[in-house]
């Protein structure tokens, strides 16, 4: 599918192009950003994957996420659950509460993953830090008093364990 929305390339797309080409993490997400949404070149959700991927191996956590959603709705890609719950995670570990918010979904209703309400509940209150629809999310779950106890023992594990990583990584 192609759409431009723009006559002509921006100088905005072309020094981001360069700098992608460089290998420029942030630089290669925003391009994925601009093909996928058609900013200064034409939309090819094809082309954005590419650029996530490169900015996803490098370990750019939105651009894992990306990918992790693309998969998840076969954008562009055959949808696969697996390949979708890897890039979640990998987004998940370094605290994008987005992600986080995907993983209590896919716990919750069993995507690629064993359904688990006590896991589904860990993820939702990681995110619901930041996204009221996880906070509801989380709230809804039917979990016995020992569940919660130790769902919520394991989202206090995995916050502190995700400070930490950003802490050393200087985020």
């Amino acid at each position: 599918m192609f759409f431009m929305r723009e006559s002509q390339p921006s100088s905005d797309f072309e020094e981001t192009k360069k700098k992608a080409e460089a290998g420029d993490a942030a630089a290669q997400y925003k391009l994925g950003y601009m093909y996928y949404n058609g900013q200064g070149a034409p939309m090819d959700a094809a082309e954005a994957a590419r650029w996530y991927q490169k900015a996803a191996d490098q370990g750019y956590s939105t651009a894992q996420r990306r990918l992790g959603e693309m998969y998840a709705n076969g954008e562009d890609a055959p949808m696969d659950d697996a390949e979708a719950a890897k890039w979640f995670r990998k987004a998940a570990d370094q605290g994008d509460a987005i992600a986080q918010f995907w993983l209590g979904l896919f716990h919750c209703y069993g995507r690629s993953l064993l359904k688990n309400a006590e896991e589904a509940y860990v993820w939702y209150n990681l995110a619901a830090i930041s996204i009221d629809d996880a906070r509801k999310s989380r709230d809804a779950l039917e979990l016995t008093p020992e569940q919660k106890a130790r769902a919520q023992q394991r989202s206090t594990e995995l916050h502190m364990e995700i400070e930490e990583r950003k802490k050393a990584a200087g985020k």
